[in-house]
């Protein structure tokens, strides 16, 4: 199995980031240091400042020429549906097929929904109708949507490909969700063990349904420490249970902290639990940084495996795309 590992890029300050990052160096940055994608979150509005998920994809992908960019995840229930496919389809002209598209429901708090004008109830239902319309309205068919009149069809143009879904979220409803739309699950916050047993029931899931199973991928918070004896997970999950919610104890076990060779250590626990892709959050505001240590921590992944016979990372069928249209 290929290990693809991308980086999420700084688009807020909650964890320290400055407002005046320059995300075009950073992705360049990204690109350089040889990983393979980098995503940026979605909100409309949240408690720190954050930038639009689509015009920050789009200044990474005018200032690259290979790396993929990515949701992660876009929250399309916010939006009108042919606005959104908009903007996706706009993305994936102007990178040149990259788009790597991260689809979650969110967790229907804050002022965003209400902003909006959405019922954080009608969010999933929301979310299911667009993933349904988005392959038409990629395509330039006439699609109709289910926030139009009815009746009403909208024909998107230009035509582009369909990108490559993957479905966020760990309940039952996000593995259900993978299994009808999505090319992988992008799950969250999950040890690797906890990760195997979601990666299982959705290969049960998409047995029952007669389909392929989907892959697996993991946001993993991470700090990458250039000195030894140094473990920065502490922090990681103090942050993380204070802002997610999440049990101090779950927290401590997510986060990611240690040494280049701690945390490909990991990499691999995560790839042994059927992990393909695994998408590092960095921590701290030295974000350029800490990539040049994710790839430090890729690249002893990627030779071990050489070591142990596996060769080179198998191709994986996605289109890696040059970037033409983006320059």
């Amino acid at each position: 199995m290929r290990l693809h590992i991308g980086a999420q890029l700084p688009v807020n300050s909650d964890r320290g980031y400055g407002d005046d990052i320059d995300i075009a160096r950073v992705a360049r940055h990204a690109e350089e240091v040889g990983l393979e994608s980098v995503w940026t979150g979605d909100h409309l509005s949240a408690g720190f400042p954050v930038l639009d998920s689509s015009l920050v994809l789009a200044t990474a992908a005018a200032a690259t020429r290979r790396i993929r960019v990515g949701y992660g995840v876009m929250l399309p229930a916010l939006r009108p549906q042919a606005w959104a496919a908009k903007q996706i389809g706009t993305l994936q002209h102007l990178s040149g097929g990259r788009v790597l598209l991260g689809v979650g429901v969110g967790s229907g708090a804050g002022e965003e929904w209400t902003v909006a004008g959405v019922p954080p109830k009608e969010r999933g239902r929301r979310t299911d109708s667009f993933l349904r319309a988005l392959p038409g309205l990629l395509a330039g068919q006439p699609t109709a949507v289910a926030d139009a009149p009815q009746g009403a069809h909208v024909t998107l143009t230009p035509r582009v490909p369909m990108p490559e879904v993957w479905i966020g979220g760990g309940a039952e409803a996000a593995l259900r969700r993978t299994v009808a739309h999505g090319r992988g699950w992008l799950a969250a916050m999950k040890t690797p063990g906890q990760l195997a047993a979601g990666a299982a029931r959705l290969a049960d899931l998409a047995a029952a349904g007669g389909v392929p199973a989907p892959r697996t991928g993991i946001l993993v918070f991470t700090r990458v420490s250039e000195r030894p004896g140094t473990n920065p997970s502490a922090k990681i999950a103090d942050y993380l249970a204070t802002a997610y919610g999440i049990d101090r104890e779950q927290a401590a076990a997510v986060a990611l902290g240690g040494s280049p060779q701690q945390v490909a250590e990991r990499l691999r626990e995560y790839a042994d639990a059927g992990a393909g892709t695994v998408v590092l959050v960095p921590f701290g505001a030295d974000s350029r940084r800490q990539y040049d240590l994710f790839a430090q921590a890729r690249s002893l992944v990627l030779d071990e495996g050489a070591a142990a016979g596996a060769g080179p990372p198998a191709d994986d069928g996605t289109p890696a795309g040059d970037g033409a249209a983006a320059r």
